[in-house]
């Protein structure tokens, strides 16, 4: 074997890291405090075959080149690096040199890089990790668990463990000049592999103190998986200073431990400075590649070419991925359909990508492909890799390769003419694309025989077939007969490359059926003018009709539909028009100086044909009526200071310039127009009429206005205004008093109304206080029930039942109450019961009255009751009761016993405040009298 080449080199990364001491990111330009440390935590090393020959690492071979980039932000102190593998160590410059010689690399090697400032305050710790580049594991490795224990360059049997002393320290120099502490040697790291089968607890290495022959010693271990979570996963035998694990480690869950070890005598004083112990788990295959969807979709166009990405699987290994462990090899194990051969997809190995490697894909024939996707770890190692498989749906999208066929090459069809709407002909045509996509859409046009635009093409939606349809009234005795040239196509283009026409033609032969069509008038509507006031009998036009069937003689018949004001007539041969009576402008049935009327012509042929014309008629206006005062009746005050005057205008049937500008006069007859009033011209169509004299008695007035109009001759009309003349106010408003007098009631009326207002207005008062008042009462006397169950004037008729057929044996009158006590007293003892009344004076109870207010009800109530309770004669009474005797037989129970269960003294002093009809019971049980 040949000796390993020199100068090789692989970096350890250090850089600035922000916000934590060791193993954090960070941004320098950030606002965060600078903090000094390693940009990572773990390091990957991957050794090139070049440095090896064979797998052997020679002593002093530098295996980094560069140098270590630590930022001291900006602080003059130097940093010294210490490797935890005594094999391994950092230059000044960040190299990595090999100490002594590596006879094995075929696994992984791990150990411990720690940065110390000068003075030994600060420490920053990271992780590398040495591997082979390119060369997978050992296969034993999957079988090492339960073998022994891995660490550094040789295995460590459990019956005869590592031993690691703690360390003696003395001053050495450093290559710059320095004095710094230094330790004599590094522990190397501990390694462990995942998933040991016991037994345990497995020893690992046995910790010793030099002074151990001098005083007796105790040996403990601290940190994480000792005496921190996760707890008691490492202990340590105090005495021999054997340190095990208790249990099988998972990789995945956690990767290396950092514990220290302590040595203290028996009474607890530190012998030794605590030593560092890093234990890493060597990673076993024990994990399957994991695909993160068991079924993958994906899609690729038809006729694509080979090497055509289609879609990418990914699968996910929990293992170290640094290692053949981790690295997963993809490959595809079957192909669904077989068409048009097994393998028209390939995968790529290491990325997972699936890609076509044949053509021929065709969406008509196989629209999706199922693949099966195999994924392995140990690099693809089929003796050695777990596996594990997806499915991979491609499906094949469609294009444009199929262009639309006609079925035939010529369509016949027939249509009837004026007719519009109408399928003359359906076009059916064939795709191969799918369906319902631009690809499949079919497109229709007539590239010839329709120059005037009569036709159109509709695409039917669901079945793409071509509809001919009339968009334009076809006239039979123009065109009998058409001869459409179509082309069908698709919405989107061929695909480039497809060796076939984008479209297909067919020619389509419609012929026109002849109908008896309406007759049709010229010009409709037809318009004339006459000016109003034409008589009946004139002659006003000749409404006739053309019958488009030029080809058949037929005869035209007119007749009236529509006359609102019945004043015309139409000659049914020839259509001549006359009037029937006077043309009249203002008539309500004219729109707009227009009457219009409609009217029918009807041929003879089978089934005959019905035209229809408008005539309408405008009519110019002449000055035929007379203009009229508006308004009718107004207010004017008494005198002339007060008040306003009144504006008057007038309204005419006519329009310009028949109507306004109007002129307002005052007739000469009676006198007392002008002597009274006197009219002023405020514009064309408006004058103000006022009082001449300065006071003018209330009263009603007619006025007489004569107002004309500006028509050529003008028309002149004389009307009345009536005008009420009232006393005002100083705001010019009419009083009340004047507005009565105005409507001519005298004097005496007038105060009559005045009083009946008054008596009016009192009863609503004296109503108000009354019903006030009475609110007070309720509110200071409240009834004992509520106004609503009140049925003292009602009256109540209950059913009466009589005794029933048990009952007919006894005497009910000897449970009436007795008129007079004699028989009572005669009576022996033991026959019924009777309550004695005393003879005394009856007490005299207060007297409802007749008609009582309903808030004295209760008032009343509470009377009667204080009577009735200082009542003595009022049952029940006070006396010695005699009751029935019931002897042996009767069926009432006895009641002997029931007794009192009460025991001791109780107060009835209660009794007394229950009032009279309890007083003789409180003087029993009160002790306030004795019987």
């Amino acid at each position: 074997m040949a000796k390993m080449k020199t100068g090789c080199a692989i970096l350890v990364a250090c850089a600035l890291v922000v916000g934590t001491s060791s193993g954090s990111h960070g941004n320098a330009q950030t606002l965060a405090p600078c903090r000094p440390g390693f940009s990572q935590s773990f390091y990957t090393v991957f050794v090139p075959r070049g440095v090896l020959q064979g797998l052997k690492i020679h002593k002093d071979t530098l295996l980094s080149s560069g140098h270590v980039k630590f930022e001291t932000c900006q602080q003059k102190e130097e940093v010294s690096f210490e490797s935890s593998d005594p094999k391994f160590s950092i230059g000044p410059d960040g190299s990595l040199y090999a100490e002594q010689d590596v006879t094995n690399l075929t696994e992984p090697i791990q150990f411990m890089v720690t940065a110390r400032d000068s003075m030994g305050k600060y420490i920053w710790e990271t992780t590398v990790k040495l591997a082979l580049a390119g060369h997978p594991p050992s296969p034993h490795i999957n079988q090492f668990a339960g073998d022994g224990v891995y660490g550094g360059s040789s295995h460590n049997h459990y019956q005869n463990p590592r031993l690691i002393t703690f360390p003696r320290q003395h001053q050495r120099s450093s290559s710059n000049g320095l004095r710094r502490q230094k330790r004599d040697w590094v522990i190397p790291p501990i390694n462990v592999p995942e998933n040991s089968r016991g037994p345990f607890p497995q020893v690992l290495v046995r910790i010793q103190s030099d002074q151990d022959k001098e005083i007796e010693i105790r040996y403990s271990i601290t940190g994480a998986g000792a005496d921190q979570p996760p707890n008691d996963i490492y202990i340590i035998d105090p005495v021999t200073g054997k340190m095990s694990v208790t249990k099988p480690l998972d990789r995945e869950e956690r990767a290396s431990y950092h514990l220290r070890a302590h040595a203290v005598d028996i009474n607890g004083n530190q012998m030794e400075p605590p030593i560092d112990l890093y234990i890493y788990v060597i990673d076993m295959n024990d994990n399957r590649p994991e695909f993160k969807n068991q079924v993958y979709n994906g899609s690729v166009a038809e006729v694509s070419k080979p090497g055509t990405s289609v879609m990418q699987v990914t699968a996910f290994d929990a293992d170290d991925s640094t290692t053949a462990n981790g690295l997963v090899h993809y490959r595809i194990l079957s192909q669904t359909p077989h068409i048009p051969i097994p393998n028209m997809f390939t995968i790529n190995g290491a990325t997972g990508e699936i890609s076509t490697i044949a053509s021929g894909i065709d969406r008509e024939k196989v629209s999706q492909y199922a693949i099966i996707v195999q994924a392995t770890d140990m690099e693809g190692s089929l003796n050695f890799g777990l596996s594990n498989t997806a499915t991979a749906l491609i499906s094949i999208t469609d294009i444009n390769d199929n262009p639309p066929e006609l079925d035939s090459k010529t369509f016949q069809g027939e249509v009837p003419e004026n007719a519009v709407g109408v399928v003359v002909a359906n076009l059916t045509v064939r795709d191969k694309d799918q369906p319902h996509t631009p690809n499949w859409n079919a497109v229709y046009r007539i590239t010839g025989g329709d120059q005037m635009g009569h036709f159109a093409i509709r695409t039917d939606e669901i079945t793409n077939d071509g509809r001919v349809v009339v968009v334009k009234p076809i006239d039979y005795e123009r065109n009998n007969a058409f001869t459409l040239m179509v082309v069908v196509s698709n919405q989107a283009h061929l695909a480039s490359g497809i060796p076939s026409s984008p479209s297909s033609s067919a020619a389509v032969a419609i012929t026109v059926l002849d109908i008896n069509e309406a007759p049709v008038f010229p010009s409709n509507p037809k318009i004339i003018r006459f000016e109003e006031g034409v008589p009946a009998d004139t002659t006003l036009a000749t409404f006739a009709a053309l019958d488009p069937d030029r080809f058949i003689q037929q005869t035209i018949r007119y007749s009236k539909l529509t006359d609102p004001a019945n004043w015309l007539k139409i000659n049914r041969t020839n259509g001549r028009i006359t009037t029937t009576a006077v043309l009249d402008r203002e008539s309500p049935y004219m729109k707009k100086n227009v009457y219009e009327a409609t009217f029918l012509a009807v041929d003879n042929g089978s089934p005959p044909a019905t035209g229809t014309g408008t005539l309408q008629i405008y009519l110019i206006d002449v000055n035929d009526n007379v203009p009229v005062l508006v308004p009718q009746e107004a207010l004017v005050c008494e005198r002339s200071r007060h008040g306003y005057p009144v504006n008057i205008t007038a309204s005419d049937l006519d329009s310009e310039p028949n109507a306004g500008p109007y002129v307002f006069e005052l007739p000469s007859y009676p006198s007392s127009a002008r002597r009274n009033w006197t009219i002023s011209r405020l514009n064309g169509n408006y004058a103000q009429l006022k009082l001449r004299i300065p006071y003018l008695e209330a009263g009603m007035y007619r006025v007489p206005i004569l107002v004309s109009d500006s028509g050529n001759p003008p028309l002149s009309n004389t009307s009345v205004l009536k005008v009420k003349v009232c006393p005002c106010d100083e705001n010019g408003d009419c009083t009340v008093i004047g507005a009565v007098t105005v409507a001519g009631l005298g004097t005496g009326a007038i105060i009559t109304i005045l009083i009946c207002i008054i008596i009016l207005l009192s009863m609503v008062l004296f109503f108000v206080v009354w019903v006030k008042r009475r609110e007070k009462e309720r509110q200071t006397k409240p009834l004992l029930i509520d106004p609503e169950d009140d049925v003292r004037d009602n009256i109540l008729k209950y059913d009466e039942e009589g005794g029933g057929e048990e009952d007919q044996d006894y005497d009910l009158s000897q449970l009436q109450q007795p008129e007079s006590l004699d028989h009572i007293m005669s009576k022996p003892a033991g026959v019924r019961r009777v309550d004695e009344r005393p003879v005394i004076l009856e007490s005299q109870y207060p007297v409802r009255p007749t008609v009582p207010h309903p808030g004295d009800i209760g008032e009343f109530i509470i009377d009667g009751l204080r009577a009735a309770d200082n009542d003595p004669t009022a049952p029940p009474y006070d006396s010695l009761l005699v009751f029935d005797y019931e002897g042996s037989g009767s069926t009432a129970g006895s009641v002997s016993s029931l007794g009192s269960s009460s025991s001791g003294e109780q107060d009835y002093d209660y009794l007394n405040d229950w009032g009279p009809r309890f007083k003789k019971l409180a003087d029993l049980y009160g002790g306030g009298g004795e019987d």
